[in-house]
């Protein structure tokens, strides 16, 4: 997952409203979200090579109700380790699993430098918490999130980049319209890149930037796969809607 924006505790009733894009190179095998047979409560998409998910909900009922979870790599072409172990099994464990977000965060936490960098968002309709093994605040241990809406790229929570303030922006007027879905997925789909002037330094060449500045990616090898809008009711199932692009 390379872009998701969320309200949390924003509107009444539905305590999380996400939506995201998955950015992934073309070729990397993965499939639709479907319940997953060995978890049957999981519904994700999953990575068929890494064997994780990006992000996912659960339909069984307990503490908590349905519980959520969400993944965007960090961007940090210097720190890029090729033997470090797929950050998707973060989502897809804490799915399978019973432990509560911040028993999840504190049994992860002393192995997560061991991750090419990343961010996590996880919780159910009572608590929500990022998580990143970059920073150097209390993301290292797990941040509860004040109700608020929120924009996570390939940067740590809330990085103004270009993409993020935009569809944050965008985000809370469709909230605030009561927007049907297919609002949200229109959103997702903007495939605008921003100015140079307004471009993060991430590190990679300023083609590159460009062209991941965008929403909703487009390469001959690399883009956005799935679209993605999930929504946790206070009263009723939680669901999750995936267009797939690529």
């Amino acid at each position: 997952m390379c872009l998701i924006v969320f309200a949390w505790q924003v509107v009444p009733g539905a305590p999380l409203i996400a939506a995201a894009n998955r950015d992934e190179f073309y070729d990397r095998p993965a499939s639709a979200a479907c319940n997953w047979p060995e978890h049957p409560q999981v519904y994700a998409g999953r990575d068929l090579k890494g064997g994780g998910s990006w992000m996912g909900i659960t339909e069984d009922e307990g503490a908590g109700g349905p519980r959520f979870a969400a993944l965007t790599n960090i961007r940090g072409p210097q720190e890029r380790r090729l033997d470090a172990p797929s950050r998707g099994a973060l989502v897809a464990d804490f799915l399978a699993g019973e432990l509560s977000a911040p028993d999840y965060i504190a049994r992860i936490a002393e192995g997560a430098g061991a991750y090419n960098g990343f961010n996590l968002v996880l919780g159910d309709r009572n608590s929500l918490y990022w998580f990143s093994n970059r920073g150097d605040g209390d993301e290292r241990n797990g941040k509860a999130l004040e109700p608020g809406i929120y924009g996570i790229s390939n940067g740590l929570l809330d990085s103004p980049w270009p993409k993020v303030t935009r569809t944050k922006a965008q985000f809370a007027s469709l909230l605030c319209q009561g927007a049907p879905e297919d609002a949200y997925f229109e959103m997702l789909a903007d495939t605008t890149r921003a100015p140079d002037v307004r471009l993060p330094d991430t590190g990679i060449e300023i083609d590159l930037e460009r062209v991941l500045s965008a929403v909703c990616i487009e390469t001959p090898g690399y883009g956005t796969r799935t679209s993605t809008v999930v929504k946790l009711y206070a009263h009723a199932p939680a669901e999750l809607h995936e267009r797939v692009l690529q």
